[in-house]
């Protein structure tokens, strides 16, 4: 495990005292399976305003464990890539862990069942091995250290069953992400050394979304967090910088990926008090 937090262009809130987060990364023996853990606690006052989370998905699966102090037993479930922004209202105290997987883990967590529409309770699946008291126990300490292990035990032998196909996936997802250059889904499938087709079929099996959507979403979700965190932005200006045509075309994109208006983001960003 690794002291520095990973950055993460997942949260769109830039924080608030009631809801603390933190990032952390498991051993590099779990690279090929992990990306990175990320920690909520909220501490919400009865009767007191509730926190809205604000999060654009990642094209991955999250495994979370989630619970309350003198609640309910915890539990965990596995949410699958969405690309919108979805807002968890966090009332009450309690505390969530979350394993943000490559993009191909969801195919090992669900022993190949396919992309499901919705989160998927652990019950029934092979998610239904996570160490769920351990790991809320772990959660009563202030260092990382019960946490990451708990969780690198669980997942270690899953692992190891990351294969090639697996990292064709994983790879292209990456390289959507982190290469501006790439615009073209077949500019992906060249850098990858695969047919368009190939890696269209490849990417709907594992996220059931296609590798144009992978393209678009660093765009958009680069504007997300422009415009959550920078209400005053100028829309039209930042439509042509992330290679939009105009305004009505990117806000059409904005809208059909993201599943808002890019007025939205900004409002809720204005509301929050961003300048």
């Amino acid at each position: 495990m690794t002291d520095a937090a990973p950055r993460s262009r997942g949260h769109l809130n830039p924080g608030d005292p009631r809801a603390v987060f933190d990032r952390f990364t498991l051993p590099a023996s779990l690279d090929e399976l992990v990306r990175h853990v990320w920690v909520v606690r909220w501490d919400v006052p009865e009767g007191g305003e509730a926190v809205d989370q604000r999060v654009l998905t990642y094209p991955a699966f999250n495994a979370v464990v989630e619970g309350a102090p003198g609640g309910p037993a915890p539990a965990a479930g596995l949410f699958p890539p969405t690309g919108r922004v979805g807002v968890r209202r966090l009332k009450g105290r309690g505390w969530a862990v979350g394993v943000l997987l490559r993009p191909s883990a969801g195919r090992i967590l669900l022993e190949g069942r396919g992309v499901p529409p919705r989160a998927v309770p652990a019950e029934g699946i092979p998610l239904d091995d996570a160490p769920v008291e351990r790991i809320a126990d772990a959660m009563s300490h202030t260092s990382r250290e019960p946490l990451a292990a708990a969780l690198t035990d669980w997942l270690l032998p899953y692992a190891e069953r990351v294969g090639e196909r697996d990292r064709l996936v994983d790879e292209a997802c990456r390289l959507a992400e982190v290469e501006a250059s790439i615009d073209r889904a077949s500019e992906l499938a060249a850098r990858l050394g695969v047919a368009p087709r190939t890696l269209e079929r490849t990417v709907r099996e594992y996220l059931g979304l296609s590798p144009k959507w992978l393209i678009e979403c660093r765009r958009l979700r680069a504007a997300a967090v422009t415009l959550y965190q920078a209400p005053a932005a100028d829309l039209s200006a930042l439509a042509v910088q992330l290679g939009y045509a105009d305004y009505a075309h990117f806000s059409r994109r904005y809208r059909a990926v993201l599943g808002e208006t890019p007025n939205a983001t900004r409002r809720a960003g204005r509301e929050s008090g961003q300048p």
